[in-house]
C-alpha cells in the first residue's frame, strides 16, 4: 500500500509480561504459602472478580463512548454488533460440529466445555492488550468497540443456549449409556 511503520515488538511483549504474566506468577506462587488460610477463610473471590470484571468493562466503556473523535454512528454499530452475534454463532456451532463429529473421542460434558471454552474471550485480558500495543493511537476507542460487544454477546448467547445444550447433552450421555450397558445373557 506504499505505507509502512515500525512496531516495537520488545516493547510490546514487556509490556505485556509485566502486566499480565508477572501477577499471574505472583498470584500462584503467593497462593502457595496461603492456601491453607484461604481455604479456612474463603473469600469471596467470585464477588471480587465479578466486581473487577465490572469496572473494566465501565472505565472501557466510559473511555470509548466519551471520547470524542469516536465517528461511530449507530448504523455502524448495528452492524457491527450483527456480525459479532453471527461470528460468535458461527464459532459455536463450528465448534459443536468438529467435537461430535463419528470419530470424535469427547463426551457430551467436553463437548459443552469445548464449545464454551474455545470460543471464549475476556476482557480483562483484551483491553490490556488493545492499550499496551495501539498505545497513544488516537482511534482507540474505536478499536475496542467489537471487544466490548463480542465480551457481552458471549455471556448473552452462552446463557440463551444453556437451557438447550443442557438438554441435549443430558439426552446425548443417556443414549450412550443405553448403548454401553452389557448385554446380559441368555439362558435357553
Amino acid at each position: 500500500l506504499g505505507s509502512s511503520s515500525s512496531v516495537p515488538f520488545t516493547s510490546i511483549f514487556s509490556q505485556l509480561f509485566m502486566t499480565v504474566v508477572v501477577p499471574l506468577i505472583i498470584g500462584q506462587i503467593v497462593r502457595r504459602y496461603i492456601k491453607d488460610w484461604l481455604e479456612r477463610k474463603k473469600p469471596p473471590f467470585g464477588a471480587i472478580s465479578s466486581c473487577v470484571l465490572l469496572m473494566i468493562i465501565y472505565t472501557t466503556f466510559c473511555d470509548t463512548f466519551a471520547n470524542p473523535n469516536i465517528d461511530l454512528d449507530k448504523f455502524s454499530l448495528i452492524i457491527v454488533v450483527f456480525i459479532i452475534f453471527s461470528v460468535q454463532m458461527s464459532f459455536m456451532f463450528l465448534t459443536f460440529l468438529f467435537s461430535t463429529r463419528n470419530n470424535s473421542t469427547f463426551t457430551p460434558a467436553d463437548t459443552v466445555a469445548i464449545i464454551f471454552c474455545s470460543t471464549h474471550k475476556s476482557l480483562t485480558l483484551g483491553i490490556p492488550m488493545l492499550k499496551i500495543v495501539f498505545a497513544g493511537y488516537e482511534h482507540l476507542s474505536l478499536i475496542s468497540v467489537p471487544l466490548l460487544i463480542y465480551h457481552p454477546a458471549q455471556i448473552l448467547l452462552g446463557s440463551l443456549l444453556v437451557p438447550t445444550i443442557k438438554s441435549w447433552m443430558i439426552s446425548r450421555q443417556k443414549a450412550l449409556k443405553l448403548t454401553r450397558q452389557p448385554k446380559a445373557p441368555v439362558k435357553v
